[in-house]
C-alpha cells in the first residue's frame, strides 16, 4: 500500500447530464484564437496554418455550480466562453459541455509583449468554470455559443465559425500529446471577450448542451 506524506488532492470531475457516474479530468487543454473574428480583435491573423495551444491545470475546474472568486494581481480579468471536448477511450471525443476560459488579460497582454510564457495569464486557480457534460455526438454542429453578462449578449456566434473544428483541433493536439482518456480541451473563443467584475452574473450556452451560470466572487 502506498504512503503519502499528506492526503493526495482529489480528482477534478464534471456532472455528466442525466448519470450519477462523473467525469475525471485529467489535464486542460486550450486551443488560442480558433475564430477568424477574435484573432482579429486580439491584433492576430485568422489565416495561420495550424492552432496554438496552451493549457490550465485541471484544478482550476469551477463546477457544479459554485462561483470562481475575483482572482489577486489583475485589473482586468475576461470572459471567453467556448465549446469543451471531453476526451475518452481510445483518444476518441467522449462528450461536449460549456466552458469558459477566464483570463487576466492584463498579465497576459504583458507576457506576451515580453516574449513570456501565459500561464499567470491563463493557468490561474479558478479559470477554468465548465457545465455539465453531455455525452455523445455534438447536438448540432452549426449550433449557437453565447455568452451574457447581467443579462447582456457580450459574445454570440456559431460553432461553425471555428478555423478549427473539433475533429481537426483532436487531430492536432494528437501530434503533440498522447491524448488519454480525461483530457478536455477548450476549442477557442467567438470575439466580444470582456472585462468581468466582482458581482457580475455570467450565464455561458451553447444549443443542445447543459448551460453554464456563475456569479463572480469577491
Amino acid at each position: 500500500m502506498t504512503q503519502w506524506l499528506f492526503p493526495p488532492a482529489p480528482t477534478p470531475s464534471l456532472p455528466i447530464v442525466g448519470e450519477p457516474r462523473r467525469f475525471p479530468v485529467r489535464r486542460i487543454l486550450c486551443v488560442g484564437q480558433n475564430y477568424a473574428a477574435h484573432a482579429r480583435e486580439m491584433g492576430a491573423d485568422p489565416n495561420k496554418p495550424a492552432p496554438f495551444f496552451f493549457a490550465k491545470p485541471a484544478d482550476a475546474l469551477v463546477v457544479d455550480g459554485a462561483d470562481p472568486a475575483y482572482p489577486s494581481a489583475t485589473a482586468n480579468l475576461h470572459h471567453e466562453v467556448e465549446l469543451v471536448v471531453a476526451v475518452g477511450e481510445g483518444g476518441t471525443i467522449a462528450g461536449w459541455a460549456v466552458g469558459v476560459d477566464l483570463t487576466r488579460r492584463d498579465l497576459q497582454a504583458e507576457a506576451k509583449a515580453k516574449g513570456r510564457p501565459w500561464e499567470a495569464g491563463k493557468a490561474f486557480d479558478q479559470s477554468a468554470p465548465c457545465g455539465a457534460l453531455t455525452l455523445g455526438a455534438l447536438p448540432e454542429a452549426d449550433a449557437v455559443i453565447e455568452l451574457t453578462v447581467n443579462g447582456e449578449t457580450r459574445q454570440s456566434g456559431r460553432l461553425s465559425d471555428m478555423i478549427w473544428d473539433p475533429a481537426g483541433i483532436l487531430a492536432k493536439a494528437s501530434e503533440l500529446w498522447s491524448l488519454q482518456p480525461g483530457d478536455l480541451i477548450f476549442t477557442g473563443t467567438p470575439e466580444g471577450v470582456g472585462p468581468l467584475v466582482p458581482g457580475d452574473r455570467v450565464e455561458a450556452r451553447i444549443d443542445g448542451l447543459a448551460p453554464l451560470r456563475f456569479t463572480v466572487k469577491p
